[in-house]
């Protein structure tokens, strides 16, 4: 059984190991580059153009903070702005390119990282990516074949309208 003078020391350390403590215990490198990426101190919130950019979910903060202008960033289920303070916890949904990104906070930073230190930093709820096409990409033509003849832009331009769902300007009507 440990004396009293022990507890009050280990609970002095899980005070002071601060929110990402779990984290860093788990690898020594890991724990050094969440020292070093300006953890705020004391629950301190972080903007959530910052923390997106730094988390390595968008290149770059001005990316980001146009992402929030857009609408494309819910903040616990309310459009936010590039201001909007972030606290552990939240939950994140980011909409870019066909997918959306569900994170939840789970430590706050303010300077990116790399990415396995990022992903030490929030949940990853987003549900899997769609998959990709199996077909090649209509247009494509092999290498050395020369520029397409009329019939082979016509075949093309049918094939476009059949993926596109649709016609469209310059395509024949009633056919």
């Amino acid at each position: 059984m440990p004396s009293e003078d022990t507890q009050d020391i280990e609970e002095t350390r899980g005070a002071t190991a601060g929110p990402g403590a779990d984290a860093a215990e788990a690898d020594p490198k890991t724990a050094a580059a969440v020292a070093a990426a300006a953890v705020p101190q004391n629950g301190e919130p972080v903007r959530v153009d910052s923390w997106i950019w730094a988390v390595r979910l968008v290149k770059t903060r001005s990316v980001g903070a146009t992402a929030c202008k857009g609408g494309h960033v819910r903040v616990n289920g309310q459009n936010v702005k590039p201001s909007h303070l972030l606290r552990v916890g939240d939950e994140v949904r980011l909409r870019q390119e066909h997918r959306e990104r569900v994170v939840v906070v789970k430590l706050l930073i303010r300077k990116r990282v790399g990415a396995p230190v990022a992903a030490q930093c929030y949940v990853d709820n987003s549900p899997p990516p769609p998959p990709r096409e199996a077909v090649a990409p209509a247009g494509i033509r092999d290498r050395g074949a020369g520029r397409p003849t009329k019939r082979d832009r016509r075949e093309l331009e049918r094939l476009r309208g059949l993926m596109g769902g649709g016609s469209g300007p310059g395509q024949p009507r009633g056919r």
